[in-house]
């Protein structure tokens, strides 16, 4: 399957936004022979800034296979950006609506183009205090197992340097010049899921390998050691409601 040209809008998009990440940021990076040359392919992506997707973005359309994100809908009724990502062929996602399986219909689809689509497992910014990885959600691997396309986990770092993720004050900062850190790896080995049922079982234990994959990325990139079990945020807010409940019938 060859791969999809960049397009008039990603061109657009790219005169716009490359200038000023060049000026404004350093760049580091690794792993670009792990994008595929050909064909349909999944890339997996942490998520810790509002500008990492500009960041990754400059990164892959730097290997000529553009990639097309998942978004929330919403976005694409803003005026401006709404026409970027239709122009760019982003994909809305719906959630918890009877739209909801759209985006999964548009991923496959795509992929079986011959085109990258892009997922950031962990469905928002990380909630992990030291800014690792979160448990993911299932929909790249869900993705991953109907088409079998390749999975490459990609880490980046220094995005949430000059936009820290939920910061209230000095939301940008800029100064002195960040670094903008990203990494591929490798595609993750999901053949032991193949042909199995996408049970949830299945599906969980193919994201944990997906997720693991992208935290050694990540792990490399910053030098770092991550904890041993991927921070959880429904898990950690069920146990806060229930030293809140604790508190309060003390």
């Amino acid at each position: 399957m060859p791969r999809r040209r960049i397009g008039f809008w990603y061109r657009l998009a790219a005169v716009i936004t490359k200038p000023p990440l060049v000026v404004l940021f350093k760049r580091d990076w690794r792993g670009a022979e792990h994008i595929p040359a050909d064909g349909g392919f999944i890339t997996a992506v942490n998520h810790n800034s509002y500008l990492d997707p500009l960041a990754y973005g400059h990164f892959q359309y730097n290997t000529g296979r553009v990639p097309r994100f998942l978004a929330k809908a919403g976005l694409f009724r803003t005026p401006f950006v709404g026409m970027m990502l239709r122009g760019t062929g982003q994909i809305p996602v719906y959630r918890e609506t009877r739209n909801a399986l759209d985006a999964f219909r548009a991923a496959v689809d795509a992929i079986e183009r011959g085109e990258c689509v892009a997922f950031y497992p962990e469905g928002t910014l990380t909630r992990d205090p030291e800014m690792w990885p979160m448990a993911g959600k299932t929909g790249a691997a869900r993705v991953a197992l109907k088409t079998r396309a390749p999975v490459v986990p990609v880490a980046q770092w220094g995005a949430n340097e000059a936009m820290p993720p939920y910061a209230k004050e000095n939301k940008f900062r800029l100064f002195p010049r960040k670094t903008l850190r990203v990494q591929a790896g490798p595609p993750v080995d999901l053949s032991r899921f193949y042909g199995l049922d996408p049970t949830p079982e299945v599906l969980r234990e193919a994201t944990e390998a997906i997720m693991a994959a992208v935290t050694r990325e990540l792990e490399e990139l910053r030098g770092a050691k991550a904890p041993a079990e991927l921070y959880d945020h429904r898990t950690a807010r069920a146990e806060q409601q229930r030293r809140a409940q604790g508190k309060g019938s003390t």
